[in-house]
């Protein structure tokens, strides 16, 4: 299907923002379950004064809470993760699109269009969606029907204002979208989209997708939204555990492999032409290829051994993955074709789940369990410079965020016969190594995966009674459910 896009203003002039739109003032610190804000031991509260003590004169208090504020702005900072989650969000009014023409499909293109278009924002963790209960009874559907003072001011008291029409015309889905500074009166128009395609409930939804990525670019700091982007996971909803991709949002559930066995650990190439994945076949575990441009799989090499969790480096030149074809398994690295073979490991502990750095691709994160119990470890690309970064605990399937500076983990802090608590996701400075707990009850959670705009990640959780693929905020907040059918786990997020 091939997408037209107009622009209704070829160029738009230049936009003085406010500054809540762009500033970013974060403010997050998690509150664990023991009702504290620490990131680790080492922030516990220290006790300004020991009974008995003169209380000392307001002067000197402030003096100390000024030499306190360095560090509690440096573990407010670690978190940010430069995505816009820490932003003032703004306040964004979305009425309905008004239908353009009388065309009969109108109604339920209307209703897959506006509530795509509205979940997308609502996901975003950049805007604030004012309730449609403090709309006026007249929406606008063109710039003319814009009546500024019934949006700027309470009840919806908007900043911003994203309206339009839809209509099938002449055989063609025709979408206008506008979005206004309802505070700049003079000059309005943020944004001003026409999209036309065939009139298609995927249309629809394709359409609500692209403009609502148009609207979070803007207000989000200029990152690219991901309401066009691919999960894949792991499914046994055919009867067999078989590779399966989704919209980001859950939607457009379907099959990839038909491999008739057990598919594990999918990982989708930086330009999303090439699945690679490890599944069980005559001769053991293997690396398989999966083309997306083709449909089906494509040839690889055959290593010998048990070969699992492939991951790809940000060029897309090289793959790393765990194999046992040495004796026990170690990470191994090999170009795109599958040539050029050779370990990066080579310790007495097992090697397992290789990740790269999605910025640098100079470094890789993965899992040992050398010292008894599985933990994450960085090294250079080269196998150097192997340095632990969890210090207790059972921690495995690390996942690096698009920016470089976080590892998501699923980690169990406290692990051996009677400890309380589950595995659960967890976000981790690598510089600092400090760490906040993202999850919380609700049992296991395991195999995180960034967003490529580095604000959501996608995990697998028992939470709702078997394994299922959920979604958050990188903060831990606004957890939704993807699946709902079979047992569905490893999910993999695209790159873009």
């Amino acid at each position: 299907m091939t997408m037209m896009m107009v622009m209704i203003a070829d160029s738009l002039p230049v936009k003085t923002y406010r500054s809540t739109i762009l500033s970013y003032t974060v403010s997050f610190c998690p509150v664990l379950p023991d009702g504290s804000r620490r990131m680790d031991d080492s922030h516990r509260p220290v006790p300004l004064f020991t009974s008995g003590a003169r209380l000392p004169s307001i002067l000197s208090l402030l003096i100390l809470l000024c030499s306190l504020l360095p560090s509690a702005s440096y573990a407010q900072d670690w978190v940010r993760t430069g995505s816009g989650l820490g932003v003032e969000k703004v306040r964004l009014a979305v009425p309905d699109f008004k239908p353009s023409s009388s065309d009969p499909q109108n109604d339920a293109l209307l209703k897959t269009f506006n509530d795509t278009f509205w979940n997308d924002l609502d996901n975003s963790g950049v805007v604030e969606l004012i309730s449609k209960s403090f709309y006026p009874l007249q929406v606008p559907g063109q710039p003319p029907e814009v009546t500024f003072g019934v949006w700027n001011s309470p009840p919806p008291n908007a900043a911003m204002l994203a309206f339009g029409n839809l209509g099938v015309a002449s055989g063609k889905l025709v979408v206008q979208g506008w979005l206004y500074d309802v505070k700049n009166t003079a000059s309005p128009e943020v944004l001003g989209k026409q999209y036309t395609d065939v009139p298609s409930s995927d249309a629809a939804r394709v359409i609500a997708h692209k403009f609502a990525d148009e609207i979070i670019f803007r207000l989000g700091g200029g990152i690219p939204g991901i309401a066009e982007s691919k999960v894949y996971f792991v499914s046994d909803r055919s009867g067999h555990k078989e590779i399966w991709v989704m919209d980001y949002d859950g939607s457009n559930q379907r099959q990839l492999t038909r491999l008739g066995s057990i598919s594990l650990s999918p990982r989708i190439s930086p330009d999303g032409s090439r699945l690679a994945f490890s599944s069980l076949t005559k001769g053991g575990w293997d690396i398989l290829m999966f083309s997306l441009d083709l449909n089906r799989p494509v040839s690889f090499p055959r290593f010998g051994g048990g070969n699992f969790s492939p991951s790809w480096s940000p060029d897309g030149a090289r793959l790393a993955f765990s194999s046992s074809r040495g004796g026990h398994s170690q990470i191994y690295i090999c170009d795109a074709s599958g040539g050029n073979l050779h370990a990066m490991t080579s310790g007495r502990g097992l090697g397992v789940s290789p990740v790269w750095n999605r910025k640098t691709g100079a470094q890789i994160a993965f899992v040992d369990d050398s010292t008894r119990l599985p933990q994450v470890y960085t090294m250079e690309a080269d196998g150097t410079n192997q340095e632990r970064m969890t210090d207790q605990g059972y921690a495995v399937d690390p996942s690096w965020s698009p920016n470089g500076q976080f590892l998501a983990l699923a980690w169990k802090r406290n692990y051996g016969p009677g400890e309380p608590g589950s595995r659960d996701i967890y976000l981790m400075d690598i510089a600092s190594k400090q760490w906040v707990q993202l999850t919380h009850d609700g049992g296991s959670h395991d195999s995180p995966s960034w967003s490529p705009d580095g604000r959501h990640i996608v995990f697998q959780s028992i939470r709702s009674g078997k394994e299922e693929i959920w979604m958050m905020l990188a903060d831990g907040t606004k957890l939704h459910q993807l699946t709902f059918t079979g047992r569905n786990t490893q999910p993999n997020w695209s790159w873009k």
